[in-house]
């Protein structure tokens, strides 16, 4: 039989939407704020000569690196070199290294553990301090390289990157607090959005591109049709793989409570296929791009004999050769293990679960516990890096035939789904929510008729 919430969601539809006016207030801060986003997309920072930098950087010829990577999740404000040019990635670094440390470094691993909300603000803000050094670091990198790049900018100087330093920083805070207020008031994760908007952003122009090579010949109509086909079959494995969980069975005993007897309940731990998310090829990505980033700018420079086989090896280290793939493959699955063993936990959840008298059937509380949780735990990452690596090589193959000028990367797919999946799923709760009240107010009301309310007369 159905639960309750089962057959609420059963039983959604646009009337309902159409009477949740709290979810058309989020839904349109939402994508206010999105709109606030892009437009400053398209704003230069002062003193960039931008169509200048725009040729610079669409220079067919040159290996952009990791500046590819930034310049599709900033929806193509890298390009442009727009205020928002470094997007939500110093803050989503900032996170990660928090995170991390959360878990190597006592002080903040004990107020991860047992600060409660106060040490979760704590981290937090811990996360915004770094987000500024990091945005500090990376802003007056960008700014020196362009002032030493003769052409990019009008006025080279001293003022000049101190200016953009400051616009680029001041731009990933501004995103950073526009992000938390669509979280809190919105729907959705706003950060995760902010990124959303920014690849979708550049759909369009890669579907433009692919229609006109089928135009100019350079692609057959079958292989066009090939990659749409390819392109929907890769949607719909990533949804049900991101849906895929293994539901442990958990056991409360039964307890005396006065007359009678109480627990005895019974629920599930979920375990995703996929605990780690889209972390592994971000940062997998992330390698292996510096290389061919610092192989670029240094290619004007003199190198040292002992140096001469760096450029060979930078050349392999792009889109669509068999090195890469490699080794973005391997740096995937190392990163889906390291990456799940830190946001999971075994011997912490075991705990908690002997804390609370529950058990797992047929395997004894704690350190039994967590050793089964982490052999279920293990086979389920094998599974799931063996799904983000075929996710994530996939456009890899494709790009080794037909070139760069088509990729649009695994991890762009892999974040564009989830959001999609995690925002979908909070408009539900928001109108399975809104569905609740309205149930209460008619009990509330058939009570109050019930306990001698006047009956209205039909005449």
């Amino acid at each position: 039989m159905a639960s309750a919430a089962e057959q609420l969601a059963a039983n959604m539809n646009m009337g309902s939407f159409a009477k949740a006016t709290e979810l058309h207030k989020r839904l349109l801060f939402t994508l206010g704020a999105l709109l606030v986003y892009r437009i400053g997309t398209y704003v230069p920072i002062p003193g960039i000569n931008s169509q200048a930098f725009l040729q610079f950087f669409q220079d067919p010829s040159g290996q952009r690196g990791i500046l590819d990577m930034f310049n599709m999740f900033s929806g193509g404000a890298v390009e442009r070199m727009a205020i928002f040019a470094l997007n939500v990635m110093p803050y989503i670094s900032a996170s990660i290294i928090v995170q991390l440390m959360g878990t190597v470094y006592p002080p903040w691993e004990k107020l991860k553990k047992e600060g409660g909300e106060s040490g979760r603000k704590q981290l937090n803000q811990y996360t915004r301090y770094l987000t500024v050094f990091l945005a500090l670091a990376q802003s007056f990198g960008i700014a020196a390289g362009l002032n030493s790049t003769a052409g990019l900018v009008d006025n080279p100087g001293v003022f000049f990157i101190a200016s953009t330093v400051v616009t680029l920083t001041g731009g990933t805070m501004f995103l950073m607090w526009l992000g938390e207020q669509v979280t809190a008031r919105g729907v959705g994760n706003g950060i995760s959005l902010i990124i959303f908007a920014g690849i979708v952003a550049v759909l369009p122009s890669t579907i433009a591109r692919l229609l006109g090579l089928a135009q100019q010949g350079q692609m057959s109509a079958f292989a066009l049709l090939f990659i749409a086909v390819l392109a929907v079959a890769t949607v719909v494995f990533i949804v049900f793989m991101e849906r895929a969980q293994r539901r442990l069975l958990i056991q409360y005993p039964k307890r005396q409570e006065g007359n009678r007897m109480a627990g005895g309940e019974r629920s599930f731990l979920p375990l995703k296929v996929n605990t780690a998310g889209v972390i592994p090829p971000i940062f997998a990505s992330s390698l292996l791009m510096l290389p061919t980033t610092v192989a670029t700018m240094t290619a004007n420079a003199d190198l040292p004999g002992w140096l001469s086989w760096l450029p060979l090896v930078t050349a392999q280290l792009t889109h669509g050769q068999p090195l890469f793939m490699v080794l973005y493959a391997a740096l995937i699955i190392f990163f889906c293990f390291f990456y799940t063993s830190i946001t999971f936990n075994p011997e912490d959840t075991a705990e908690n679960l002997r804390k609370y008298g529950g058990f797992l059937p047929g395997i004894r509380p704690g350190k039994r516990t967590a050793e089964y949780l982490d052999y279920v735990l293990t086979r389920l990452t094998v599974i799931g890096a063996a799904y983000i690596t075929a996710v994530c090589l996939l456009p890899e193959f494709i790009v080794s035939q037909f070139g760069n000028s088509l990729y649009f990367g695994g991890t762009s797919i892999l974040i564009v789904v989830s959001v999609t999946m995690d925002t979908v799923a909070q408009i539900q709760s928001q109108l399975l929510a809104h569905q609740y009240e309205g149930l209460i107010k008619k009990a509330k009301l058939r009570g109050r008729g019930g306990r001698g309310a006047p009956t209205p007369v039909r005449r």
